[in-house]
């Protein structure tokens, strides 16, 4: 495998990572939970958000290094990039900033202090992410 495959598979395997996790926590998780009484969905949470942002991190770094690369080993660098890529790359820079104010926001009060406000806050910006990152493969599918 050349460089190029192998830089665009580690992009294209952390977004499925990144978008599938958060799909799977939004919409088979989260339904879920109300079979848990509140102490023992706290307790779910808190070892769900430790794992899957621990994840998060590295299909992040991924995303963002990968596309990096890509774009100046590949496409001849940020002067004359194709629109599509520059969509992605800022649709990829946005989902980072979401991930960051989540991350140092709410799940930073959660892990203080446990409960269903940081909980719903983290969960309208996870929504909110993955609404981008369905945005971004389809403006990769479709560009």
């Amino acid at each position: 495998m050349d460089w190029y495959h192998g830089l665009k598979a580690a992009h294209v395997l952390s977004a499925v990572v990144w978008i599938g996790g958060m799909f799977f926590a939004y919409f088979v998780l989260r339904p879920s939970l109300p079979v848990l009484e509140p102490p023992a969905r706290m307790a779910l949470h808190a070892q769900v958000f430790r794992r899957f942002f621990a994840i998060v991190w590295v299909a992040m770094l991924l995303q963002l290094g990968t596309g990096f690369a890509m774009i100046e080993l590949f496409y001849g660098g940020f002067a004359d990039l194709d629109p599509t890529i520059a969509t992605m790359m800022s649709l990829g820079l946005t989902m980072a900033i979401v991930f960051l104010a989540i991350f140092f926001g709410p799940y930073r009060a959660f892990k203080a202090a446990p409960g269903p406000g940081p909980a719903n806050r983290i969960r309208w910006l996870m929504g909110a992410n993955l609404l981008l990152g369905v945005l971004t493969i389809l403006v990769a599918m479709l560009g």
